[in-house]
């Protein structure tokens, strides 16, 4: 039985537009020096790349699962993800995910609306996707970073990279044994096609079926959220929140002289972060084992704030507000431990 097609929801995404107007024209007469340029080169033009970018991460999504693509690359991590009793479309996704998150996570939903997965593979495969991610953002941060601050640097990223190989094996272990939710069996308790099985509408059909009503349901929860968010950064509530996490971090477990590179770690530039950081180690002001805890302060601090704004609206936009939640929430708790316990393995043996 062909699964029915999905309907565009164009006037809750009118009702959705009209919300955001509002609550945007609101902020403008209630938040100081909110000008027209402002809010056109700091919220309209950003929330435009957003979508576009996320329009074509799902366009590529669609490529992939239209066509033979995802056996192909699904056979990458095969054997990892067979481990953790995953499967193959949940390691396709995870080889997408070094492309691009939002196809990869379009991907894992795709996949559990139609049965082929259950709820908790695409929980793990999500938090598993870490991983990719730490490489697609790796190339733009490395050769920044480690100009500024060299061998502290080179120890951050060490523990960075530890922390996600970590989490990565615990979540694939915590997979393997797992009862019941393995390679066939769905939601039902019915038995997963598999991919060899499942016969392909034409490629150009399944994306003009389905498209137009992923664009509409994630644009519905996206602007309003990304507006909402804006305005309470421009507001400067996230600033107030960095600076009380940040003076309490600092008085209770670093040197003052590090408040300033974890402040400005909290900046929408990280680059600022780890300038100061280089500059407080140049100067004798930091060890390098207090700049490379400093950073790592910096990141746990900040990532949660940093999540809220340019994260959650996409992760509810794809998912669903319950699911997105649950799924940035658990996600950034996993990642905020397994930092926390690399970087007190590194402070006990550093």
């Amino acid at each position: 039985m062909e699964p029915k097609k999905p309907e565009p929801k164009y006037r809750t995404l009118a009702l959705s537009c009209g919300v955001s107007l509002a609550v945007l024209i609101a902020g403008m007469f209630l938040v100081d020096n909110l000008g027209i340029h402002r809010v056109w080169t700091q919220l309209l033009w950003p929330l435009t790349r957003l979508m576009f970018f996320v329009t074509i991460g799902l366009a590529f999504g669609q490529v992939i699962e239209a066509s033979d693509w995802t056996r192909t690359l699904a056979a990458l991590a095969g054997p990892l993800f067979r481990f953790g009793n995953l499967g193959d479309r949940c390691s396709a996704a995870f080889t997408t995910a070094f492309f691009s998150g939002v196809s990869a996570n379009a991907m894992l939903l795709e996949f559990y609306k139609t049965g082929k997965i259950v709820r908790k593979q695409l929980f793990l495969s999500n938090f598993i996707n870490q991983l990719p991610a730490y490489f697609l953002h790796l190339p733009t941060t490395f050769f920044i970073v480690i100009p500024l601050t060299r061998w502290a640097g080179a120890l951050y990223f060490l523990l960075t990279f530890t922390a996600v190989v970590f989490r990565t094996a615990v979540l694939l272990v915590y997979g393997h044994f797992q009862k019941g939710m393995g390679l066939n069996a769905d939601d039902n308790g019915g038995p997963v096609k598999n991919i060899k099985e499942e016969k392909r509408s034409p490629l150009w059909t399944t994306i003009r079926d389905r498209l137009p009503a992923r664009i509409t349901g994630i644009a519905i929860y996206v602007l309003p959220i990304y507006v909402l968010v804006y305005l309470l950064n421009a507001a400067g509530m996230f600033e107030m929140a960095r600076r009380s996490l940040a003076a309490y971090v600092v008085t209770t477990v670093m040197p003052m002289e590090s408040l300033s590179v974890v402040i400005l770690s909290f900046a929408a530039e990280f680059t600022s972060g780890f300038a100061a950081a280089g500059a407080l180690l140049d100067a004798g002001a930091l060890t390098t084992k207090q700049t490379v805890l400093a950073l790592l302060i910096g990141n746990i601090v900040a990532f949660p704030v940093r999540s809220l704004r340019h994260q959650l609206p996409r992760y509810i936009g794809i998912f669903s507000p319950k699911m997105g939640t649950q799924l940035l929430l658990m996600g950034q708790g996993f990642r905020i431990v397994s930092l926390v316990l690399a970087g007190l393995v590194y402070y006990a043996i550093g």
